[in-house]
C-alpha cells in the first residue's frame, strides 16, 4: 500500500517504532520526517527524540481533517452527515467526539474535524507529472467510489497500468455512491477521496463526480482506450441500465481480477468488530497526549516565570 503512494522511494518494513539514529545510518537517511501530532512509546518518551537531538528532524503540517479517527467514528456511528450540509455536521461531530476521545478530556491531536478541499492542495497531489495523454498513450478508464482507499484499490489500478500507461479514475460523487450501496455509503466524501486516489503512482488523472453511465462522449473525449472493471458488483443506473453498455458495444470493455480480497466492506465489518478495543486504545493515546501538552505547558509557564 505505501510502495503505491507517489512521493515514496523505498520502503523498509519491521522497523522500530522509536526512531533510532542507527536505523536512519542502516537505511541512508539524512532526516526524518513526521507530522505534527505527538508521538509516544510505550515507555511514555517521545518517540523520535533522539533525531530531534541530532537535528535530523523535520515536521510537517498534517491535511487539516483528513484523521483515521475521524473514520473510524464514521464506520462506528454509521451516518450520513459528513456527506451533507454543515447544520447537520454539528450533532455528528458531537457523536464522534464521545466515540473518538472516549472521555471529557481531549487532546488536539486525537479527535475528528472537518476537511476542506482547495485548489492548492489538489494541485500538491497532482504533483509535477500532470499531463494530458499523448499521442500514442493507451489510456484505461476505471470508475467507482475508491473509498477507505485499500490494498485492493492499489492491485486494480495496478492491474490498470499493465493494459495501459495513462489510468483515468472516474470518482462517483458521494450521492451516487449512496444510491448503489446505500447504509452511510460513501464513509469519505469525495473530497476526501480525491486525494486518497491522486496520491497514488499509478493514476495519472481523475474525474471528480465522473458520470455513473459511460458514454460515448465521455470515450470520445477523454480519448479513452480501454474501460476496466474490478470484480465489485456493477449496478445498474438509475434508469434500470447497464452503466458500461456503450464500451461493451465497442468491445473496449474488460474485468479484471485484482486477487486481492480486500474490501471497503471488509474494512468496516472489521470495524465495527473491534470497537471495544479501538475506544480504549484511544482513550489511552488521547490520555498520554494530555499528559505531554500540559507538561509542555508547565514548561513554558516555568520558563516565563524566570526570564521575568
Amino acid at each position: 500500500m505505501v510502495r503505491a503512494i507517489k512521493w515514496v522511494d523505498e520502503v523498509v518494513e519491521d522497523v522500530p517504532y522509536t526512531t533510532s539514529l542507527e536505523v536512519m545510518e542502516k537505511y541512508n537517511c539524512d532526516f526524518c520526517a513526521h507530522g505534527d501530532d505527538i508521538t509516544i512509546n510505550v515507555d511514555g518518551v517521545d518517540a523520535y527524540a533522539a533525531v530531534k537531538a541530532a537535528g535530523k528532524y523535520k515536521e510537517y503540517k498534517r491535511t487539516q481533517g483528513v484523521s483515521t479517527t475521524d473514520l473510524v467514528g464514521r464506520m462506528l456511528l454509521m451516518t450520513k452527515q459528513h456527506l451533507s450540509t454543515n447544520d447537520e455536521k454539528s450533532a455528528e461531530s458531537t457523536q464522534l467526539s464521545k466515540i473518538t476521545q472516549g472521555s471529557e478530556l481531549h487532546s488536539p491531536y486525537t479527535g475528528s474535524s472537518q476537511f476542506l478541499a482547495s485548489s492548492k492542495r489538489l494541485i500538491e497531489f497532482m504533483g509535477t507529472d500532470s499531463r494530458e495523454p499523448a499521442p500514442g498513450d493507451t489510456v484505461v478508464y476505471v470508475a467507482g467510489a475508491f473509498d477507505l482507499f485499500h490494498a485492493g484499490h492499489v492491485v486494480l489500478l495496478e492491474k490498470c497500468r499493465e493494459i495501459g500507461n495513462f489510468i483515468i479514475v472516474g470518482l462517483h460523487s458521494d450521492w451516487e455512491v449512496n444510491r448503489y450501496k446505500g447504509k452511510n455509503y460513501p464513509i469519505m466524501n469525495v473530497q476526501e477521496r480525491v486525494l486518497s486516489v491522486l496520491a497514488c503512482k499509478y493514476v495519472s488523472d481523475v474525474i471528480i463526480g465522473a458520470p455513473y453511465t459511460v458514454t460515448e462522449f465521455m470515450l470520445d473525449s477523454l480519448k479513452i482506450n480501454f474501460v476496466v472493471q474490478g470484480q465489485t458488483p456493477v449496478y445498474l443506473d438509475e434508469h434500470g441500465n447497464d452503466p458500461y453498455e456503450v464500451p461493451k458495444k465497442r468491445g473496449i470493455y474488460q474485468t479484471v481480477d485484482s486477487g486481492n480480497i480486500l474490501t471497503t466492506d471488509a474494512i468496516v465489518k472489521r470495524i465495527i468488530q473491534n470497537r471495544l478495543q479501538f475506544a480504549r486504545r484511544n482513550s489511552v493515546k488521547e490520555e498520554k497526549e494530555i499528559m505531554v501538552v500540559e507538561a509542555e505547558k508547565k514548561r513554558r509557564e516555568s520558563t516565563q516565570g524566570t526570564t521575568s
